[in-house]
């Protein structure tokens, strides 16, 4: 495979952006070699600045979930940027998306429009520690919730445990109100609040994590979590930055039936375009300025062409036909792999949600950071390769969840399966 002008790009964007890109999964540092470029997408396929053509299971992580260049989409964002690209005042577009938001999920009374979700993560946690008047915040080991400084921390030694910070620049002073505990483990968040019972805010997760590879809540897990928060005076907030609109119509709250307080969103409602919203109950969102004292402000906030973008990717996902389609997909890549797997006597073990998921190279499934933590990575990095150089782009990265979209013809997943098969027996050489 020709990849001389990704290459050439690659070394020059090293001189002018850090690791030369704009968000480090892109520089390939966990598999090694050279990121592509892309020039464009189309359906379920991207194209890089050498001409190669991938089927494309990274998908933007997760926004395109109706791929590449959708022409419902298309469309209607040309006739915006015609009307023009952002005005600093209220729009129709943000009142109907906040509309079509709130109608799919219930729990969002009220929600407000940011530009990323790491935005709507920290805006969320501020607002919860104004309401409650408490500081400490519970998250979970190998959940990512955005890059703000409460958030990177490390989990520590213990079961749950106070944490240190995962990036220079975070002040220990203020990482210290970040507490950590296992994922799937509601014992050691009881221990956090046995241990501060009217210190703790919020606990934060992933109802699905899937930025340690996709790993499913265990049976109860949710439901202790709501338990515990309602029985402390704590708040919980569900980060369904990935899970939303595309777990479910309704989210992934919508499939276990827990109501959160707060929860934050992003990708798929900006239909590839930046966003992030956060919201809940009434009496909290009433919190935040101009009604409230809880200060979060953004020029761009609701701009008029992410709003159009996730308009009508929430139209096109609001068909009876869509998310059968979507399960359909991913009930046929994941038994393809794990038929192909078992075939070839290997120990690999697939973890699927709903039309994301993640091909772990460890012995046993998967239930927290640490069983994910201890995958094979050098395996991954030769697999990860294999599948490049069959014409499929996979997330480069061990601990990254794949997409799955419904430009993805049965014809395409297929070609992964046996091109899965292909590298995995590879590997056996």
């Amino acid at each position: 495979m020709n990849l001389e002008n990704s290459r050439k790009l690659f070394q020059e964007a090293q001189r002018y952006l850090p690791g030369g890109v704009d968000s480090p999964v892109r520089a390939f540092k966990a598999v090694g070699g050279t990121p592509l470029f892309i020039t464009r997408g189309e359906g379920s396929r991207i194209f890089d600045v050498d001409g190669n053509e991938f089927i494309d299971y990274v998908c933007s992580w997760g926004p395109l979930i109706l791929g590449h260049s959708h022409p419902q989409v298309v469309e209607a964002l040309k006739h915006a940027v015609e009307q023009g690209t952002t005005f600093g005042a209220p729009t129709e577009l943000e009142l109907t998306l906040a509309r079509m938001v709130s109608a799919a999920m219930p729990s969002l009374e009220m929600l407000r429009f940011v530009n990323s979700g790491t935005e709507a993560t920290m805006s969320a946690l501020r607002l919860a520690r104004a309401f409650t008047g408490r500081d400490k915040v519970v998250k979970f080991a190998g959940g990512y919730h955005g890059h703000a400084d409460g958030l990177l921390v490390k989990a520590g030694s213990g079961l749950a445990t106070l944490s240190l910070p995962d990036s220079l620049g975070v002040p220990a002073s203020y990482a210290r109100n970040t507490l950590v505990a296992p994922y799937n483990n509601s014992e050691a968040v009881a221990q956090l609040f046995q241990r501060y019972p009217s210190e703790i805010a919020a606990v934060i997760v992933e109802p699905v994590a899937a930025n340690m590879g996709v790993v499913p809540p265990q049976p109860g897990f949710l439901d202790d979590l709501r338990r515990l928060t309602s029985d402390y005076g704590a708040l919980l907030i569900f980060d369904e930055v990935i899970t939303g609109f595309r777990a479910a119509y309704g989210g992934a709250q919508g499939v276990f039936g827990i109501t959160p307080d707060l929860t934050c969103l992003g990708k798929i409602i900006g239909g590839g375009l930046p966003v992030g919203a956060y919201g809940g109950k009434r009496e909290i969102m009433e919190m935040i300025a101009p009604t409230g004292p809880v200060y979060q402000a953004g020029t761009l906030s609701g701009n008029p062409l992410a709003m159009t973008a996730g308009i009508e990717t929430l139209k096109a996902l609001n068909q009876p036909e869509v998310y059968p389609r979507l399960e359909k997909a991913a009930v046929q890549l994941e038994k393809g792999i794990v038929e192909t797997a078992s075939s070839l006597n290997l120990k690999i073990n697939v973890s699927r949600f709903a039309s994301l998921l993640t091909i772990f190279f460890t012995a046993t499934p998967p239930v927290d950071y640490e069983s994910a933590f201890g995958a094979d990575t050098a395996l991954f990095s030769k697999f990860f390769h294999g599948l490049l150089a069959e014409g499929i782009y996979w997330p480069p990265s061990q601990f990254e969840a794949a997409f799955i979209s419904l430009a993805h013809t049965d014809e395409d997943i297929r070609y992964t399966i046996e091109a899965i098969g292909r590298v995995l027996k590879g590997l056996q050489n």
